[in-house]
């Protein structure tokens, strides 16, 4: 049986590999970038690679055995028959994210996308937010550098993700530039006749002195098995500011494993609200590096998770510079049989010196069959520092539950206000009051 399984798990890796090698020719208009040496390298780190267990330290609660036994199918291109009207918006009014790319099954859906200057005048000239096939020549040089630097591979699914990159989502922000409007990167999974497994890539360059919000949303279109496997690299430039909302809200039947690798230069502020509140199992890798001294970091995470969901997150912030601060608070709200996993690690270098940083794990249980599984973690070898980390676990309070109810609401209402309150530090947060408003209104259905 044990045989049988890890030739399982390799045959499944070595068919996507296959799967991944035809999107080259069937995407030729796609300009070389050194994309070949990166595919090549990440297909021979994927096959040598062998698929996660919970065996593994990284992986030991999130148990993806029951991914091994459905065929996915990668699409060849965007041969999808989405329209407009099928777009699942995180705001009721579109005119709130009038600024939309849009990618079906990792693919460019230029008739979906509002990016033109036609469409939005006030535009600058020099900003640029569409797929790699038309980034303008003056920036090709600059993304090929940042997508060489991106070689080495060090986890399966990224490398996967890499060995079929044959489009991207590309948002350049040249120095000094602000762009007021928030950009909306939408991801849409559209499953065909069999379950699909698409493999969305996001690059985001804010050079220096520059500014730029992002909402990069994952949605699925119908309730049917699917895989979404991504990764966003953000590079964020001396003195730039980058503000990044992430939302999971794909279907009950979608794996969802999500990576974002963020690099921080001297005096730079980033700042994440990772929201996760779909899919049947989900994963986000966040992983924040320091290239330079005076960083400022930001991470805000809220995982809900009802039925048999699995949230799991895991973020890494690695100081390597002097005078970098950190802040970071994660939240899970956990229902029914459900289960969340947090691993917070801060790595604090020789190097960093006089560093910052502070780390909060709070979780909500609101059944006795959920669970939560968290684990902040510091590492620290520099002695001159100022860190902390903690973690707590809680339940509704019955006291709070008999005032509200006191006052006249029922017990479904006083619960929600409940929810909602603790998910509010959070929410409240989101640059954007329309994501903020849908999904506390989410909250409140699946609750």
């Amino acid at each position: 049986m044990m045989n049988t399984q890890v030739a399982s798990r390799e045959m499944f890796l070595t068919d996507l590999v296959n799967q991944c090698s035809k999107l080259e020719a069937a995407n030729s208009k796609t300009p070389a970038y050194g994309l070949q040496d990166l595919r090549d390298a990440a297909t021979e780190y994927v096959l040598s690679s062998t698929f996660p267990t919970v065996r593994d330290e990284e992986w030991r609660f999130t148990d993806l055995s029951s991914v091994l036994q459905i065929p996915f199918h990668i699409p060849q291109s965007n041969q999808s028959k989405v329209k407009l009207a099928d777009i699942i918006m995180p705001v009721k009014n579109r005119d709130d994210l009038p600024l939309r790319l849009v990618f079906v099954n990792g693919f460019y859906a230029p008739d979906l996308s509002t990016v033109e200057s036609s469409v939005l005048p006030n535009l600058p000239l020099d900003f640029f937010a569409g797929n790699l096939s038309n980034v303008p020549e003056k920036y090709q040089g600059r993304i090929s550098d940042v997508l060489s630097k991106h070689r080495q591979q060090t986890e399966v699914f990224t490398a996967l993700n890499t060995a079929g990159l044959a489009d991207s989502a590309v948002v350049f922000v040249p120095a000094n530039m602000s762009i007021d409007l928030p950009i909306h990167l939408l991801f849409l999974t559209a499953p065909g006749a069999s379950p699909t497994m698409s493999q969305p890539h996001c690059l985001v360059i804010a050079e220096p002195g520059s500014s730029i919000t992002l909402v990069e949303d994952y949605a699925t279109i119908g309730n049917v098995p699917a895989f979404t496997n991504a990764v966003t690299d953000v590079v964020v430039g001396e003195n730039a500011t980058v503000n990044h909302v992430r939302l999971q809200r794909e279907g009950g039947e979608v794996v969802h494993i999500g990576k974002s690798a963020i690099e921080q230069s001297r005096n730079s502020r980033y700042t994440c609200h990772a929201i996760s509140l779909g899919g049947k199992i989900s994963r986000h890798n966040l992983e924040v590096f320091q290239r330079g001294e005076a960083t400022e970091t930001t991470l805000n995470g809220l995982s809900v998770a009802f039925g048999e969901q699995l949230s799991d997150t895991h973020s890494l912030i690695d100081f390597n510079h002097p005078h970098g601060t950190s802040r970071q608070l994660h939240k899970c709200i956990v229902g029914n049989k459900a289960r969340a996993v947090f691993n917070g690690k801060v790595f604090v270098r020789k190097a960093a010196q006089l560093t910052d940083a502070g780390q909060l794990s709070r979780n909500l249980l609101l059944s006795p069959r959920a669970r939560v599984d968290t684990k902040p973690q510091l590492e620290i070898v520099a002695d001159n520092v100022k860190c902390s980390h903690g973690a707590t676990v809680s339940q509704l309070e019955d006291d709070e539950l008999f005032y509200l109810q006191s006052r006249g609401l029922d017990l479904e209402r006083s619960r929600y206000l409940l929810i909602d309150a603790f998910a509010a530090e959070i929410l409240n947060q989101l640059p954007i009051i329309g994501v903020a408003k849908m999904l506390s209104t989410c909250m409140a259905i699946q609750g």
